[in-house]
């Protein structure tokens, strides 16, 4: 199987804040905003394996910072890391200022999808060649998460953690 690069799978999401998606303090609802960010990494994991995916995570939400009605939300999503059947994707939503049209961002995630055949059964899915130095930073962080994930999970030993045990090593 072809790995293919990062850049490859990157999913450009954008739309307007309307008073339906919004809570009594006019604010973006985080359901929405997980709504959107779910479609664009099933997006960008679909890019990446060409095949149907499947979410199987949502490891990491940070609202950082509230979405007002009316704003422009801009979700960018991109593969940080593939394994067997499973692949990591890393989510930017950016706000734009609606008068200088600045852009800042509000919130990042991390979720996970799982590439699958017509029958539901996980399939292999290419390697990610990762680029510029944060696809490379990504790329590196999502094999610890998958560790410490499975670590917690009680799938892999504290011992055989070796990407977690060499933070803390020299």
């Amino acid at each position: 199987m072809e790995p293919r690069k990062a850049s490859q799978s990157l999913t450009i999401l954008t739309d307007l804040v309307l008073p339906s998606e919004t809570n009594p303090l006019n604010n973006l609802f985080g359901g929405e905003l997980l709504a959107r960010m779910d479609r664009a990494a099933s997006i960008a994991a679909r890019r990446h394996c060409r095949r149907i995916t499947v979410t199987a995570s949502v490891n990491h939400v940070a609202f950082n910072k509230s979405i007002a009605l009316g704003s422009v939300v801009t979700v960018e999503a991109k593969i940080s890391r593939s394994f067997n059947s499973s692949m990591e994707i890393f989510l930017d939503v950016w706000v734009e200022d609606r008068e200088s049209g600045n852009r800042s961002k509000a919130n990042e995630a991390i979720y996970t999808f799982v590439a699958v055949d017509d029958s539901g059964r996980p399939v292999q899915v290419p390697a990610v060649i990762p680029e510029t130095d944060l696809e490379i930073e990504r790329f590196k962080g999502a094999l610890r998460r998958k560790q410490l994930s499975l670590v917690l999970a009680g799938k892999m030993k504290p011992n055989d953690a070796t990407e977690l045990k060499a933070l803390f090593m020299e």
